[in-house]
């Protein structure tokens, strides 16, 4: 190969080494920057970055929100009823150096913390407080996610309690204790009802014991009542005070 093709060559070589340095980043992204395996002060990017490598070093951090679903975890409640809780996480990268540098795979890491921290957390409720203040759990555990992962560059935003399955036994055992509140409180409101009809009663009794001739205008109202309803039967209703009379005689 003569002296051109040789210096051809090279310059090929050279352009297919600039072409090589050149990196596009996205606007969510950032690069982490190592030269000579120390760390560049601030991420670059977005963009256009030149890495030049051997020398340089870039490993690419998107800074997008993260959903990471908690797999089922089994959970024993302060009054030991074992459930199986999953969850969901949403957390995103702030500062991509640490979270390049301080963990190995923040994702990962990121993962068993919240695992760990959903078994100890509902470890230490009752379960009618796993069910009815799930908004008090989720901002606890996100607080205490938030309070590890800040180390690492990483802001907890949102964790949400997603499913809560309970044992075949303890979902009867509920549905019969629901079954009798629901009858305690039918059985309150007619025993209610009840009152209120008999205190009614007496009201009416009252008027009529003040006013007598009360008494024949509902007697007659009856009649009517009856007599729209095409019955052929008649009742005439005696006095009392007429029976009365006839038994003192005897």
């Amino acid at each position: 190969m003569d002296s051109t093709g040789i210096l051809l060559l090279g310059v090929a070589i050279v352009i297919l080494y600039l072409i090589s340095t050149i990196n596009i980043l996205r606007e969510y992204e950032r690069a982490v920057v190592f030269r000579l395996g120390r760390l560049a002060k601030n991420a670059l990017g977005p963009g256009v970055v030149f890495i030049f490598w051997p020398i340089y070093k870039m490993v690419r951090v998107s800074l997008r929100t993260v959903t990471l679903e908690v797999p089922a975890q089994d959970v024993i409640t302060r009054d030991n009823v074992s459930v199986k809780v999953n969850a969901i996480v949403y957390f995103r990268v702030m500062n991509a150096p640490l979270a390049i540098v301080e963990v190995e795979n923040y994702l990962y890491a990121t993962s068993q913390l919240a695992q760990t921290t959903l078994r100890s957390v509902l470890g230490e409720v009752d379960l009618d407080d796993l069910l009815s203040k799930r908004e008090k759990l989720n901002v606890k555990l996100q607080e205490i996610l938030d309070q590890h992962t800040v180390a690492w560059g990483i802001k907890v935003s949102l964790v949400e309690v997603k499913q809560v399955d309970l044992p075949q036994e303890m979902q009867r055992a509920m549905a019969r204790g629901a079954e009798a509140e629901r009858d305690k409180r039918a059985k309150v409101i007619h025993a209610e009802g009840e009152f209120q009809a008999a205190a009614r009663i007496r009201d009416a009794a009252d008027v009529i014991a003040k006013e007598p001739v009360a008494l024949q205008l509902r007697y007659l109202q009856t009649l009517a009542d009856i007599g729209n309803e095409k019955n052929t039967t008649i009742v005439f209703p005696i006095p009392i005070d007429i029976i009365q009379g006839w038994l003192n005689r005897k």
